[in-house]
């Protein structure tokens, strides 16, 4: 039986993908800030354990109570949606810190045991942002941009020793805790200034000609973990594969 450790599975993309290798026949290693094992069917195959990604110890620890792993899903993050003008940059670090710092220190934490077994998949979940400019998102977008550089080069050194690294970009889900995983309300973010220009932006948000589930997520994310054929971005969901068809 093969074992995926995934971030950030207490609700959204995270949890579903969890579900999704439980149903599958995987063992898995759900880790979230605070562990509830509530929101997670029962399973012997089934562990939950406490990681902050942006903690060395917290990380440290955490993979060593999950033992070996065979795919490493970073999926954790923090959403933000604003005016950049508006945004804090203590705010913006902390968006770096678990959206593109936390992955990389993820990553490099499992790397050895990957390397001396020479086997082993990443997958980072991104977002449909990295595939087409969304407005609003400046700090968000950067955050996520950067993991899609990240992988694409880290896929080549790693290939050397049969390790693939792959990303999984999720279009807008509406259904997710995405602007709820946040400090600030987006309103907060919005200064007078801006309020003409995000009226249709955020109007347009709430009537979306499509949609990216939670399931559309956890299927890409089992296509990619499984994917020997060299392909790097898996879009997920109809609006993500849309974009990723005309970018």
């Amino acid at each position: 039986m093969k074992t995926v450790m995934i971030t950030g599975c207490s609700s959204g993309y995270g949890l579903e993908t969890a579900r999704h290798f439980l149903a599958q026949g995987w063992a898995v290693v759900a880790t979230m800030r605070k562990p509830r094992e509530d929101v997670l069917p029962q399973s012997e195959h089934l562990r939950v354990i406490a990681l902050d990604v942006t903690d060395a110890q917290s990380i440290a620890v955490a993979l060593a109570s999950a033992g070996p792993i065979d795919a490493l899903v970073n999926n954790a993050g923090i959403g933000v949606v604003g005016a950049f003008e508006a945004t804090p940059m203590s705010f913006v670090r902390k968006v770096f810190d678990t959206n593109t710092f936390g992955v990389m220190a993820m990553t490099q934490a499992v790397l050895p045991q990957f390397r001396e077994r020479k086997s082993g998949v990443v997958v980072n979940v991104t977002s449909s942002v990295t595939l087409a400019p969304m407005p609003l998102a400046a700090a968000y977008t950067a955050s996520k941009m950067a993991i899609e550089g990240f992988t694409g080069s880290l896929a080549h050194e790693l290939g050397a020793f049969n390790i693939r690294a792959k990303l999984v970009e999720p279009g807008y889900g509406p259904s997710t805790r995405f602007t709820q995983n946040t400090e600030f309300k987006v309103d907060e973010l919005i200064p007078e200034p801006y309020q003409g220009f995000a009226r249709p932006i955020f109007a347009a948000f709430a009537n979306p000609v499509m949609v990216t589930k939670e399931t559309d997520v956890a299927e890409a994310v089992w296509q990619a973990v499984h994917d020997s054929s060299g392909q790097l971005r898996f879009p997920a969901g109809p609006d993500a594969v849309a974009l990723a068809q005309v970018s």
